[in-house]
């Protein structure tokens, strides 16, 4: 993965190496000792007394009864002010706005805590392509000529080798496709190593999958999705904030949230105006 200073980079060149080169970036201690550990610590705490959580791309581990080794923490924002600090990070909405458009939003975050023991997942793509393994419920000529998602994938303990740090192929996200067998997903990955506070940004239609911890060490990762504005948000972040986060979350905070955006609408309960276009009435 190329590797970009977050205080002095080239956003268009990140935006190019998403979209047409490998698929994915990192920006190694993008965040501080102390925002990681107040956020690994939370994760740890939560992970440990919550009862299971569903997850994704785990099947084989269902199959053998070894769930138990992920533990997976949702709707981060309602678990800790460290989370919205995390996902208003102004290099990664930085980075979003050029490569998803001004008014991004957020699809989700969430933690994943893979324990020693723990397996990896099968080969596959993020959110809204998830679930191409059924290309036939997708448009016709969908393809990845602009993107309608990216990853941040924040290290909270040493991604390596052992520990089951990400496989991914480079290029994939080229051509919007399931992986399968064939591919050679294995032969062919690379790994997103990091350490923590390090931030790997990629372009979620790319071949990945979570590795098997086979170190004697947690391996855990804070994930936030970004979308599209016109994307629904994978995960109900709204009915967990209450009402206080809405009186105090900041302008971004309400963008990400989708606050800002209007639809769907119930037009016939709307002012009558004319709300779209390129003129409209001044306000």
């Amino acid at each position: 993965m190329r590797r970009f200073d977050k205080n002095s980079y080239d956003v268009a060149e990140i935006v190019n190496e998403l979209l047409h080169g490998a698929g994915a970036v990192v920006f190694p201690k993008l965040f501080p000792d102390e925002v990681v550990a107040a956020a690994r610590q939370e994760i740890l705490d939560r992970s440990n007394a919550d009862p299971p959580r569903v997850t994704h791309f785990q099947g084989k581990a269902e199959e053998e009864k070894r769930l138990d080794r992920q533990r997976r923490v949702w709707n981060l924002l309602s678990k800790g002010k460290v989370f919205t600090t995390i996902a208003e990070n102004p290099v990664l909405t930085d980075v979003m706005r050029h490569f998803l458009g001004s008014e991004f939003i957020m699809g989700s975050i969430a933690a994943n805590r893979i324990l020693p023991g723990g397996p990896g997942q099968e080969p596959h793509i993020d959110y809204p392509y998830w679930d191409f393994y059924k290309p036939a419920s997708f448009p016709i000529g969908l393809n990845a000529s602009f993107p309608m998602n990216a990853q941040a994938t924040i290290i909270l303990d040493p991604f390596t080798a052992e520990s089951g740090a990400t496989a991914y192929v480079p290029g994939s996200q080229r051509e919007i496709r399931y992986p399968r067998e064939e591919d050679r997903f294995y032969e062919r990955c690379e790994r997103m190593l990091g350490d923590p506070g390090d931030t790997v940004v990629f372009f979620g239609a790319a071949w990945h999958c979570a590795m098997p911890n086979k170190s004697e060490n947690d391996r855990s990762a804070i994930l936030i999705e970004y979308l599209p504005k016109f994307v629904k948000p994978v995960e109900d972040m709204l009915t967990t904030i209450d009402e206080d986060f809405k009186r105090q979350m900041s302008p971004l905070m309400r963008q990400l949230l989708g606050f800002d955006y209007p639809y769907p609408q119930l037009f016939d309960k709307s002012e009558a105006k004319n709300a779209e276009g390129r003129i409209k009435k001044a306000s």
